[in-house]
């Protein structure tokens, strides 16, 4: 941004960005600046969405990028920092730095952007601004008046103590930064956050940069392209342009813009393929994770559930909107389950979905589809491993029991432990072991490392070079 503000001609509101800690204030700061009941709104604690706000403090705007605090949406704050001309560092008077407080500083400090650090909670019995100070300093933030050129402001969201002052540095950096645009330049800024409207059709919301945004332009981002139909402010209000660091919506696009894609009025500028927006990646099937596809209100939602479910799931695809019977398909096409956030399922996918004994998870709480996705891997996955033998050699049998020899790769065998029986890494059937002997005596446990003998139940017939699995 600031490599283009000399050659503007006009004065531009700042662009700020709130990060820090969660449950340190930032929401309540920004509830309280508003004047509004944004805590009361938030699922689960967790404020699903990003969006911008503007504000008047001493007759001029000040834009406030409103990104979710919790650590599952730490891409997200990463795109509001990169977006924002000054953040405000959020710090908890009574619990000093936090782990989020850290990875905040390391994200301002990666995207090279201004921050003034608020003090948040001045008012609480156990507030110490002082060691949060000498924190700070310890972290690498040096503070004005302590060797360092970096503004801070203690603040209380619940009396208003130290706001209006916060508000005035905001102000006094955004002239020390000289921001500002030209009215005639190709507009240009950035996709908050898009989703499909089932009335209007895809919705942006959006923040200019530079330029004029009008009804009737050409809009274009290296995901989507569309004309302008309808233009909105912050407040929901039609309007029939949008000047830069004004948050508004725009209706038009043919399809959905990725959450943090510059987008442009004409054509798009030359891009480095360092600059291109990472696109969602389908992945290839892995060992214990759950086949899904991912439905989501809105792209950056969207980002998060894959986030948060990658150590669980294998996306086999991902995509905005409620569930509808083509990702009912989909899902049953690829032995998937279908997850939705903050989405609903129409009559004819759930009934589908019926039909096909598939697996449906909706919530409108993150946490509450990781705990449900996670409770059905592990039943469809199997037990945890305790053991492994791998078959030498096959004995004799007599009716189910069988006499097998081999060596244990894995964990310990015991008498009485129920099995699993493996060939070429597939699942044949399931025994119990009856004893363990080495060297022809009998033992409680044969462990890793050495081969001994078992008597086993089992209907499968167990052939050399299969895997007894103890479980």
């Amino acid at each position: 941004m600031s490599d283009s503000n000399k050659k503007n001609t006009l004065p531009r509101p700042p662009i700020v960005v709130v990060v820090g800690h969660v449950d340190h204030g930032k929401t309540s700061l920004l509830d309280y600046i508003r004047k509004t009941n944004i805590v009361s709104r938030e699922a689960g604690g967790i404020t699903q969405s990003t969006g911008a706000y503007e504000i008047t403090h001493d007759g001029k705007r000040i834009t406030f990028i409103d990104t979710p605090g919790h650590e599952a949406f730490s891409k997200m704050r990463e795109r509001g920092a990169k977006v924002a001309d000054i953040a405000i560092l959020v710090v908890a008077a009574e619990e000093s730095i936090k782990p989020q407080t850290t990875e905040a500083i390391k994200i301002l400090r990666d995207s090279q952007t201004p921050f003034i650090v608020a003090i948040t909670k001045i008012d609480k019995p156990g507030a110490n601004v002082e060691k949060v100070k000498n924190d700070l300093m310890t972290a690498g933030v040096y503070l004005e008046g302590m060797g360092g050129d970096v503004s801070f402001q203690g603040i209380s969201s619940k009396t208003g103590e130290g706001v209006s002052e916060l508000l005035n540095l905001i102000l006094l950096m955004g002239e020390v930064l000289e921001l500002g645009f030209d009215p005639k330049a190709q507009a240009t800024g950035f996709v908050i956050e898009s989703l499909k409207d089932m009335r209007s059709g895809v919705l942006a919301h959006l923040v200019l940069l530079d330029g004029t945004l009008n009804q009737g332009d050409e809009i274009k981002t290296a995901s989507a392209t569309g004309k302008i139909r309808g233009l909105e402010n912050f407040l929901g209000e039609k309007v029939k342009e949008l000047t830069p660091s004004s948050p508004g919506t725009v209706l038009g696009f043919e399809s959905i813009p990725l959450a943090g894609e510059q987008f442009y009025v004409g054509d798009l500028p030359e891009t480095k393929p360092e600059e291109k927006v990472e696109q969602p990646v389908v992945e290839e099937n892995k060992e214990n994770k759950v086949n899904a596809v991912l439905k989501a209100d809105t792209s950056g939602s969207l980002e998060v559930l894959s986030q948060v479910l990658g150590h669980l799931v294998v996306v086999k695809d991902m995509s905005v909107g409620d569930v509808t019977d083509g990702d009912v398909k989909r899902a049953v096409s690829s032995s998937s389950v279908i997850v939705g956030f903050g989405v609903k399922v129409n009559k004819a996918a759930e009934g589908l979905a019926k039909a096909q004994n598939l697996k449906l998870f909706t919530s409108d709480i993150i946490y509450k589809l990781v705990e449900s996705i996670d409770e059905y891997r592990k039943v469809l996955v199997g037990p945890v491993f305790l053991g492994e033998l791998e078959v030498l050699r096959f004995f004799s049998q007599d009716g189910k029991e069988q006499v097998v020899g081999g060596k244990v790769v894995m964990g310990g065998i015991k008498p009485g432990s129920d099995f699993r029986l493996v060939r070429n890494e597939e699942f044949l059937s399931q025994g119990k072991i009856i004893n363990v002997q080495e060297k022809r005596k009998d033992v409680i446990e044969a462990k890793e490392g050495v081969e001994c003998g078992l008597l086993i139940e089992l209907d499968t017939k167990v052939r050399a070079g299969d895997k007894i699995k103890v479980f």
